[in-house]
């Protein structure tokens, strides 16, 4: 058994952390930590998971690694950026879950995450990327940072068209919804019931960091190009779940029966990206709701035959923020990296409605 730690254990994606490894064949819980509640039980912090596991949360010191193979940092950037350079060449595989070690580029790191100082030697160890895309670099691999929600969605949406077809995309626009889970547990005045119930609310129109680590990733990925790559960011009602959709303006001549084939192509080996006809179930998908509770990303390519439009290609991509989008990727990563089956622990199918 491969014996696993999770900090940040009383968090959103440290609660589903636990709930995953708990069932996976090969993955033991050997570590809780924190720091805000030491010594409660995982059945005390997250009421769905009655387990009696014999552990509460402890604070995080080097003598970690004697208790623990892989570690998942559930914890803010800066909080991470710390326990990174304590846990390297201590622990064989640390996996972080936040954004401090995401962006390669100094400067890009610096604009986006000012408050997240980091190592530098270590941010050029990471091995960073969606594990359908880059999971013969996880193999040994001793540090890895995933991507955000809204990156691996919109990475996952746009590989086929910079890595399978390799593309030149002069401009793409994502408009990303998501639902309260992705602000974590933090109380702000915007996220209280009475004004998120039912809102739409644009709480990043103008830029957001996850689209900077997309571009930074692509643009060292390379085969296709992206000229400009922008978003905005929107909070829906629900808890789970987003829906990203890039708008992809491209010179290069492709119709529609070439996309749908380049995405069946370029994910026929990865079961975790489900590649979908809009049209194809009695709702249209993508839609968040059918991926619930689940490590599937479903994408959907669309050429828009309007001639007005610009040759504008739609791709719309779905996934469960806390699943796919953190806890399910993270153990999808720690498979490839301990080289069991990528799918150990997380062949859960979606719960809908939900």
């Amino acid at each position: 058994m491969i014996r696993a730690g999770v900090v940040g254990a009383s968090g959103l994606a440290g609660g589903d952390l636990i709930r995953l490894i708990t069932q996976h064949p090969d993955l033991e819980l050997t570590f809780l930590g924190g720091s805000s509640n030491i010594g409660r039980r995982p059945a005390e912090l997250h009421p769905g998971l009655r387990l009696d596991l014999g552990l509460t949360v402890q604070p995080v010191t080097e003598d970690i690694a004697d208790l623990v193979d892989v570690v998942f940092l559930a914890t803010p950037a800066p909080v991470s950026a710390e326990l990174a350079a304590l846990l390297a060449d201590r622990v064989p595989a640390v996996v972080d879950l936040s954004g401090a070690f995401r962006i390669r580029t100094p400067e890009l790191h610096d604009r986006w995450y000012p408050k997240v100082k980091r190592r530098t030697d270590l941010a050029d160890r990471f091995v960073y990327g969606v594990p359908e895309l880059i999971g013969d670099q996880l193999a040994d691999a001793a540090l890895i940072s995933l991507p955000g929600c809204y990156a691996t969605a919109i990475t996952l949406g746009l590989a086929p068209l910079t890595l399978g077809l390799g593309l030149g995309l002069k401009t793409v626009v994502v408009d990303g919804k998501s639902g309260s889970s992705g602000g974590g547990l933090q109380l702000r005045t915007p996220d209280l019931h009475p004004l998120r119930n039912g809102a739409i609310a644009p709480y990043s129109p103008t830029g957001h960091r996850h689209a900077a680590e997309v571009g930074d990733f692509l643009d060292r990925a390379k085969s296709g190009t992206v000229g400009s790559l922008s978003m905005s960011a929107y909070g829906v009602s629900h808890v789970r779940g987003l829906l990203t959709s890039s708008y992809v303006f491209t010179d290069e001549p492709v119709d529609q029966r070439e996309l749908q084939r380049a995405y069946v192509r370029f994910y026929k080996d990865h079961r975790f990206v489900r590649v979908r006809r809009h049209a194809e179930t009695l709702i249209p998908v993508p839609d968040p709701q059918a991926v619930l509770g689940s490590n599937y990303c479903d994408v959907t390519v669309l050429r828009d035959e309007d001639q007005r439009a610009g040759g504008r290609i739609v791709v719309l991509a779905a996934l469960d923020n806390l699943v796919k989008g953190a806890a399910g990727q993270a153990v999808q990563a720690v498979n490839l990296r301990f080289g069991l089956p990528e799918e150990a622990g997380l062949t859960m199918q979606p719960v809908m409605p939900a």
